[in-house]
């Protein structure tokens, strides 16, 4: 407890009476100084009991002394000690008055208090205070270290550290969701914070910040955990008024233990670097039984089981399509899906194993894992933000990164250790498209399932498209023939000539006269399986522009 002026009446040997301002003896004081200056302000701090004999101060006159009362109680004096029988046989009545007016309590010092007794009394206290904060930070330092090697861990901790501050106590994750509370309802008040969180996470670590809330009456503070360039989590902690020496060791000791606990050594961090990488090296160049020798116990589990293979790689502004990184906000790029990947799996315990590859991440996840769900959700939130529409689990998402770029993500189908290689083709083919039509994450099953044809509105194919028909369509523009229409015919049924012919309305001869025609033109043989692939595609490529799918029947056998 602080020391207040109440303590001071109360002592015995000091022997002090009240003469003003009695209902604010609750104050706490700081110090107890001396000064018989007729402005001491420029030497206060504030919270002192001021102690003088008015050896300067003509204590009688009533403006003088209103005037000096005002000075020192506006600069944070808390008290004032007279000394009585001094250079003034009595309290004179113009002080005292001064006094009441301030609401400033007033002490009377008998002649044989000497004013050294009241600043040791108060000396002392302060010593005594810090003291018993001190012994309470140890012992609370000790209580949260057995807590946090506890079977619980975190969950005990804060709820020590909540006991300790008389308040509430949360822990959130790199990704800024909230991972432990207490009491439990703190879950609920810690997650309206998440916005404070992720400014506070974008700071080196260590750093802190004290917001508030409107809908809460509490004070809270938020302190990041980690050494590193990016925090690796947050504690949160609130309490009715500002922490105490005590409080304030408390969380201290709860931010060094909880950094132990959430942040593994740099070298750890760097072995489990290098040995990732060795196991998707030996997994990508078809060599399963060595990867899971080396993989053992760290990453074992996750080759036991379906996995996928995720590859991201920042997007540059000048690819990105129109509008996209007007609003697009993500959680920081290539580190924020990193960070959400990896606070999943390590919320449910499942093996991740991720690996910086140059400007890419390649990153192995359990299918249907939640780390794979947190992919998920990422690109469906930097999707959402940038007036997207997100799809169900696995689908797009693009977020802004700080450098501008946006993020896209190729995911394979579901495989095994043996057909890793294949997998990863699938995720960088997944890539490509994804690229390719300006979306963030795609899946590879949305490229091989249903129809190429959706692949051929990407501009480069229509390009192509146009060359390869330009000097048939620019014959037909003459009024010579209908060689577009008779190819695309000819095309969908076969090569058969009697039912193309019948399709155009045209007698077959005709019909063969024109394909000799596409053939002297184009420069190309219709024999050529190649050729009539090609012709195909890019009529199919056109055909959305022109309004005309042309023909009947079913595509041609190449």
């Amino acid at each position: 407890m602080p020391h207040t002026l109440a303590s001071l009446v109360n002592h015995t040997a000091l022997k002090l009476t009240v003469l003003a301002g009695e209902g604010r003896l609750d104050v706490p004081v700081r110090w107890a100084h001396a000064s018989e200056l007729i402005d001491p302000v420029p030497y206060m701090e504030g919270g002192e009991l001021l102690l003088i004999t008015a050896l300067k101060l003509d204590a009688e006159d009533a403006e003088a002394t209103r005037s000096y009362v005002r000075r020192i109680a506006e600069a944070g004096v808390v008290g004032l000690g007279f000394a009585v029988g001094v250079n003034y046989e009595g309290v004179p009545a113009a002080l005292v008055e001064a006094a009441a007016e301030q609401g400033l309590p007033l002490l009377g010092v008998p002649r044989r208090t000497p004013f050294i007794a009241i600043s040791k009394a108060v000396s002392a206290a302060v010593a005594a205070d810090q003291y018993r904060a001190v012994t309470a930070g140890f012992e609370a330092q000790r209580e949260l270290t057995r807590a946090a090697l506890g079977a619980e861990g975190p969950a005990e901790l804060l709820a020590r550290l909540a006991a300790h501050l008389d308040g509430w106590a949360a822990l959130c994750d790199a990704s800024g969701a909230v991972v432990a509370a207490a009491p439990d309802w703190a879950a609920r008040r810690a997650a309206r914070l998440a916005e404070d969180v992720g400014r506070l996470r974008e700071r080196p670590a260590p750093a802190s910040s004290v917001v508030s809330d409107a809908e809460g009456d509490d004070r809270v503070e938020l302190q990041s955990l980690g050494t590193g360039r990016r925090a690796r989590g947050v504690l949160a902690v609130g309490t009715a008024a500002p922490l105490g020496t005590a409080e304030r060791y408390a969380v201290h000791s709860a931010v060094a233990l909880l950094t132990l606990t959430t942040e593994r050594s740099r070298a750890l961090q760097d072995a489990e670097a290098r040995l990732g990488a060795a196991v998707l090296k030996m997994l990508l160049a078809g060599e399963p039984d060595h990867a899971r020798a080396v993989a053992g116990r760290l990453y074992g589990g996750l080759l036991d089981a379906p996995f996928r293979v995720v590859v991201a790689e920042p997007v540059p502004a000048e690819e990105q399509s129109p509008g996209a990184a007007e609003g697009a906000v993500s959680p920081g790029g290539l580190d924020g899906l990193a960070d959400a990947m990896d606070s999943a799996a390590a919320r449910t315990g499942e093996a991740l194993l991720a690996v910086p590859d140059g400007g890419r991440l390649i990153v192995l996840v359990a299918d249907g894992g939640a780390a794979a769900d947190a992919c998920a959700a990422y690109a469906a939130e930097a999707e959402a933000r940038a007036g997207g529409q997100p799809r169900a689990r696995g689908r797009a998402g693009r977020g802004e990164s700080g450098r501008g770029e946006t993020v896209a993500v190729g995911l394979s189908a579901p495989t095994g250790p043996m057909a890793a290689a294949h997998a990863y083709r699938q995720a960088e083919q997944a890539l490509s498209v994804a690229r390719r039509r300006g979306r963030a994450l795609v899946e590879h099953e949305d490229v091989a399932a249903g129809s190429v044809l959706p692949l051929l509105a990407d501009d480069a194919v229509r390009a192509f498209a146009d060359g390869l028909l330009r000097a048939l369509r620019e014959h037909d523009a003459t009024g010579r023939g209908d060689l577009v229409a008779s190819l695309r015919a000819w095309l969908a049924r076969h090569g058969q000539w009697d039912a193309a012919a019948a399709d155009l309305g045209v007698h077959r001869h005709t019909l063969r006269y024109r394909m000799r025609r596409v053939e002297e033109i184009l420069g190309r043989s219709l024999d050529d399986a190649d050729v009539r692939m090609e012709l195909w595609l890019a009529l199919k490529a056109t055909s959305t522009s022109e309004g005309n799918e042309g023909g009947a029947g079913s595509s041609p056998s190449l």
